[in-house]
């Protein structure tokens, strides 16, 4: 009947600012609940992320390096300091929001019942006035009207009273708790900031003396033995679990020329009977430096001791036509005699050897001047990886 213009309504347009004010201030209380909420669960991510990272940097620092002790530290001041931030966000931040906005449902519920005992009084205002207006009422009915609408218009009444009071209080104390609630905020998070940015000026203190180091060369380095290529004319050594912990030293500091010559001596060149047993065939001069011996192409140096051994034993890399031991020559292109797979870096000391890494494959070739192929423990080689064509020590591969 109100809506209608049947019936007249009591407004009160002071109350309804304060409504209004009201419903806005609830509405800007759950978004900024929602979004410290979501802040924190940020944080919470972060300080994990964090963690994680220091944790791992921590793992492959590596103890030889400088700082890795002072690394652990910051790394741990580090969660330390995320942990804070997230306590103090949920302590001094998060709670206080809760209570501040657990205020807007009992008011919203107390708005409410004044809505609906307004109601009770005007529908009891609009009987009376009804009432009234006929002269062939009951007085009884009409007595008992006029006092139910003085009990609802009371009741409204005090309701609406204590709300004009409470709508303006519970508006005008959003000042206050916003001041101090980011006033925690920001005091927190400028203390996390300013004490992780003297954590990472550290940590980036020990990166940069680790890079001085490195720039210098006085980083500390673990020592590895170089490779010693085995001589053509030797049998292989069987190494104990000690001695082949070390990789082998090539021989002569690594290079292939000779830096002088000694006594020459002579030797019984050997081949094979039918019974496949050495018997001495010639005589071969060996010329060398101390270091081995210097074989022509096709002539072996028989160790003593190995006189019956098998031709192709103990033999490792190839002297022109000769083929490592384990080495396939199936499906080869033209020219190689075997390939080769590095187990150990070389780095050249002359111009006619090759570099190569770990793994590298090489492919042994022939010796294209007859007095190169004198060089003994000593391959020609190609690197598939690039063309490239040199010798190499033997003993830095193993055949294929």
């Amino acid at each position: 009947m109100q809506n209608l213009g049947k019936a007249d309504k009591t407004t009160d347009e002071i109350f309804e600012d304060h409504l209004l004010n009201f419903n806005t201030q609830q509405v800007n209380a759950t978004r900024l609940h929602k979004d410290i909420n979501n802040y924190l669960r940020c944080i919470r991510a972060m300080q994990t992320a964090n963690k994680n990272l220091m944790d791992t940097l921590s793992e492959i620092y590596e103890k030889e390096w400088v700082g890795q002790d002072m690394l652990y530290v910051q790394a741990q001041n580090n969660e330390m300091l995320w942990a804070d931030l997230a306590h103090k966000l949920a302590d001094q931040v998060v709670t206080p929001l809760n209570t501040y906005q657990a205020q807007f449902p009992e008011m919203r519920k107390k708005i409410d019942k004044r809505g609906r005992k307004l109601i009770d009084f005007d529908a009891e205002r609009h009987t009376v006035q009804q009432m009234q207006n006929n002269p062939n009422r009951n007085e009884a009915k009409f007595i008992r009207a006029k006092e139910q609408m003085e009990n609802a218009k009371r009741t409204y009444e005090v309701l609406n009273s204590e709300l004009h009071d409470e709508l303006p209080a519970l508006y005008d104390s959003r000042i206050l708790f916003l001041v101090t609630n980011m006033q925690t905020l920001f005091a927190a998070e400028e203390v996390f900031h300013s004490e992780t940015s003297k954590v990472y000026s550290e940590l980036e203190a020990v990166v940069d003396k680790l890079a001085k180091e490195v720039q210098k060369g006085t980083l500390p380095r673990r020592a590895y033995n170089r490779p010693l290529p085995i001589a053509n004319h030797s049998a292989p050594v069987i190494q104990n679990s000690s001695s082949m912990n070390s990789p082998p030293k090539a021989t002569n500091g690594g290079s292939h020329k000779y830096r002088g010559n000694s006594p020459t001596k002579d030797y019984e060149m050997v081949g094979m009977d039918r019974d496949d047993n050495y018997h001495s065939s010639s005589h071969v001069e060996y010329n060398g430096n101390g270091n081995g011996n210097r074989i022509s192409r096709g002539q072996y140096d028989i160790p003593s001791g190995k006189e019956n051994q098998h031709p192709d034993e103990g033999r490792i890399g190839g002297l022109g036509g000769s083929t490592s031991i384990g080495a396939t020559t199936d499906n080869l292109p033209p020219g190689v005699l075997y390939k080769v797979k590095a187990a150990y870096k070389y780095q050249a000391e002359d111009v006619d050897e090759l570099n190569f890494e770990v793994g590298e494959i090489i492919q042994v070739v022939e010796y294209e001047d007859p007095e190169e192929q004198q060089e003994e423990g000593w391959l020609m080689g190609v690197k598939e990886s690039t063309g490239q064509k040199g010798l190499f020590p033997a003993n830095f591969s193993r055949p294929i």
